[in-house]
């Protein structure tokens, strides 16, 4: 009987292989590919370049923060990506958003990945943000390339004036309707991705959202902490308020790195995680390319896994 039994299951097998996935059965979700790091530095290069020609900054209000809209813009319109530019007005000067959908997916769930495209007057903020903006840029640029066909609908954003109160998240929340936030499945916030000094730093504001990014980092051998220290201070404020599932990745900032995050993620015990941060020296020699990889790659894979 045993004989038998093995006899049939192995027909039932063939059987099943021939006829594809089970109806009803679950597909898994696509995975990620490799986003290049050099890439997302390529980015950051063309960010220093247009801080250097602005009187160096790229901050709300300034040509450098429109310059720098403007060339996101034109990298993801050649992509395929509609795009939209958003006003807003913040102490009576013009800001903007840059938001890039991608076509496809249920228009009744959008899945969202942000960040802040704009640095103080002090800098150029590669690091904040545009280690972010150029990490989301460059995963936007190989859904392009690799013609991802999401079950969600995808859009990515660049949010302006965050350095002045979140103004233009805020003001793309406000204006929002009720219903169409109700259809952001959820909303992934960006902010500072390649200290120099770094650490790994997980949002813990949704536990569905916390886990992807979780389980990524545990798959890849690295210790991950919650993220304390930019709690309310980003563009992930305003969807939380507003009832969004917000999650997200943070590098760290101003904060020192302690002897046992030390031992964790390497690096020097007793500095901060950017000691150039909201400071002249963000500039492309303020990043770390390996904290820069790896929190590109895990900003790909969650895209993947919450599009599909």
């Amino acid at each position: 009987m045993r004989r038998t039994a093995l006899a049939a299951g192995a027909c039932a097998a063939l059987g099943a292989a021939l006829l594809g996935p089970v109806a009803g059965a679950e597909a898994a979700p696509a995975a990620a590919p490799e986003i290049p790091v050099a890439g997302v530095k390529a980015h950051l290069d063309r960010l220093q370049s247009i801080a250097d020609a602005n009187g160096g900054n790229r901050a709300h209000g300034t040509a450098g923060y429109r310059a720098s809209v403007d060339y996101l813009k034109g990298k993801l319109d050649a992509a395929g990506f509609t795009t939209t530019v958003q006003e807003f007005t913040r102490n009576g000067t013009k800001g903007y958003n840059l938001l890039a959908d991608w076509p496809g997916g249920s228009a009744e769930q959008t899945v969202m990945a942000g960040a802040h495209l704009d640095s103080v007057t002090e800098g150029p903020g590669i690091n904040d943000n545009g280690s972010a903006s150029a990490g989301i840029l460059e995963v936007a640029l190989a859904v392009s390339r690799t013609h991802f066909k999401p079950a969600k609908h995808l859009r990515f954003a660049w949010w302006g004036s965050e350095e002045y109160g979140l103004a233009g998240s805020r003001h793309y929340v406000d204006t929002l309707a009720a219903g169409d936030r109700a259809k952001i499945d959820a909303y992934l916030n960006f902010d500072m991705i390649g200290s120099p000094n770094p650490g790994y730093f997980v949002y813990d504001d949704d536990p569905r959202l916390e886990k992807v990014f979780k389980d990524h980092f545990a798959a890849e051998n690295i210790a991950t902490e919650i993220e304390t220290e930019g709690d309310g201070r980003s563009d992930h404020a305003p969807f939380k308020d507003a009832g969004v599932p917000v999650g997200g990745l943070f590098s760290g900032a101003d904060y020192i790195k302690t002897a046992e995050q030390a031992k964790k993620w390497g690096g020097t015990a007793g500095k901060a995680f950017d000691a150039c941060y909201h400071a002249s020296c963000d500039t492309t020699k303020n990043i770390d390319d390996t904290a820069l990889a790896n929190n590109t790659t895990a900003i790909a894979d969650a895209v993947w896994q919450l599009g599909s």
